[in-house]
């Protein structure tokens, strides 16, 4: 790889790990290419060739994988889990946990408590799978 594909991903990087980390902020495509010191379309295009999806999914991705965990780890309603993850609407948030899950927030939920293994095999076999993304 050239060096300035290594540059170009170790930027990609700077921003997903932005996301991963302030995942619940409000984060857009302008403030992430500014982390990547790039335009807001290179940010885009990149992100998409370097990751397999756009900046905006992977960010609803990770949301929802939080979502998923809060479901499932305590009592708190719906609709507080969907404002702690970052999604201002409960619409939205509902139409994509349902869109990337398969199922609706409260059905995900109807599962029962998380089973007690290490983390890391948890957060592997619950990983929702956007099939639309490979």
């Amino acid at each position: 790889m050239s060096r300035a594909g290594e540059e170009s991903n170790r930027r990609m990087l700077r921003a997903r790990d932005t996301m991963d980390r302030d995942y619940a902020k409000a984060l857009d495509v302008p403030a992430l290419a500014r982390v990547a010191h790039v335009s807001a379309v290179h940010f885009t295009r990149t992100f998409r060739a370097t990751f397999g999806e756009t900046p905006h999914r992977y960010l609803q991705r990770r949301r929802v994988e939080r979502a998923m965990f809060l479901l499932r780890s305590g009592d708190r309603s719906v609709t507080d889990i969907c404002l702690e993850v970052g999604f201002t609407s409960l619409g939205t948030f509902s139409r994509t946990f349902r869109d990337i899950v398969g199922e609706s927030p409260t059905a995900y939920r109807r599962r029962g408590p998380l089973a007690d293994v290490p983390t890391c095999f948890a957060m592997a076999w619950m990983r929702p799978r956007d099939d639309r993304f490979g």
